[in-house]
C-alpha cells in the first residue's frame, strides 16, 4: 500500500490525527491489502465503489462498506477495493476517537464499521470527496468534517490522562513499571485502558512493539539493509525467531512474505 507523503494536518487536529494521506493499494486488480495491527484507528475511504473487509479464521466476515472505520486489532484483516485502488486513509490517535468521532476507542476494538454507522453527520463524506479534483480538495473535506466533529465533542478532547498513561507504556516494557511512573496501581492503569481502548496494557505494548518492528523493516528495506536479527534486537524482540512468531500471529505472514507483498524486497 502506497501512501503519498503530504504536509502537516491543522493545529487543532494535530493531538489527534496521527495520518491524513491519500493512498495507492498498488496495482493488483482486485486492490488487495493486508491491514496490519497498530496502535492507531484508521479510516479508510475509497474514491470509488466500496471496501470489503475480511477477518481470516473469523466467521461472518467479509463484510462490504461504503468508508470504515477500524478500532485497535490484534491480527490482521483483509482489504479488497473494487472499482480502483486509490482513496484517502487518515489514522487517530486513541483520544482522537472520543474528540472527532464522539466515542471511545474501546467501542471499536477488534472489529470495524461504516462510517456513517458510527458518525452519522460523516455519512455524506464519501460523495464529497468523489466531487473533488485534487488531493488538496479533498484534503479541505476531511479536515472540515473532523473539525466539525471536534467542534461537536469538544468536552471530551482533553485525554490528558490518557495521554500520559499511553506514554508510560510506551516508555517500558514492563505494566508494573509503567503504573511505578504513572504513581498509581496496577489496576487502576489496567482499568483505564481496557475502558478506553477495548485491549489490556499489555496487548497495547504488544501494537507497540509490533509497530516499532515495522517501520524498522520498511526503513532497513527501502535502504537496501539486510537483518531481521537487528530489526528483532531493535525492537525488543528475544531474536529473530521471536519476530518470526509474532509476525505470523498478528500479519498471518513472516516479515519477508508482508515486505514482498508491500514491494519492498527482492
Amino acid at each position: 500500500m502506497t501512501i503519498v507523503p503530504d504536509q502537516r494536518t491543522s493545529a487543532a487536529l494535530e493531538p489527534f490525527v496521527a495520518t491524513l494521506s491519500p493512498y495507492d493499494l498498488g496495482r493488483s486488480p482486485a486492490g488487495v491489502h493486508r491491514g496490519l495491527p497498530s496502535t492507531t484507528l484508521s479510516i479508510t475511504i475509497p474514491e470509488e465503489d466500496s471496501l470489503e473487509i475480511a477477518w481470516p479464521g473469523r466467521p461472518g466476515s467479509p463484510d462490504r462498506f461504503r468508508a470504515v472505520v477500524a478500532g485497535l486489532h490484534l491480527d490482521a484483516a483483509e482489504l479488497r477495493q473494487q472499482g480502483g485502488t486509490r482513496g484517502v486513509w487518515l489514522t487517530l490517535n486513541p483520544s482522537g476517537a472520543a474528540a472527532l468521532l464522539g466515542i471511545p476507542a474501546s467501542a471499536l476494538a477488534g472489529h470495524v464499521a461504516d462510517l456513517a454507522d458510527v458518525v452519522p453527520a460523516m455519512a455524506d463524506l464519501p460523495e464529497r470527496l468523489a466531487a473533488c479534483r485534487s488531493w488538496p480538495q479533498r484534503r479541505a473535506v476531511v479536515e472540515r468534517a473532523l473539525l466539525a466533529g471536534l467542534a461537536r465533542h469538544e468536552e471530551q478532547a482533553g485525554g490528558h490522562e490518557l495521554r500520559a498513561t499511553l506514554a508510560a507504556l510506551s516508555a517500558t516494557d514492563r505494566v508494573q513499571e509503567a503504573a511505578r511512573l504513572l504513581g498509581c496501581s496496577r489496576r487502576r492503569l489496567s482499568g483505564l485502558v481496557r475502558t478506553a481502548l477495548g485491549v489490556t496494557p499489555k496487548e497495547y505494548q504488544r501494537l507497540l512493539r509490533f509497530q516499532a518492528a515495522r517501520g524498522r523493516l520498511v526503513a532497513a528495506a527501502s535502504a537496501k539493509r539486510a537483518g531481521l536479527a537487528a530489526v528483532a534486537a531493535a525492537s525488543g524482540f528475544a531474536d529473530q525467531a521471536h519476530l518470526t512468531r509474532e509476525w505470523r500471529a498478528m500479519a498471518g505472514c513472516t516479515p519477508t512474505e508482508w515486505l514482498r507483498e508491500e514491494g519492498l524486497a527482492a
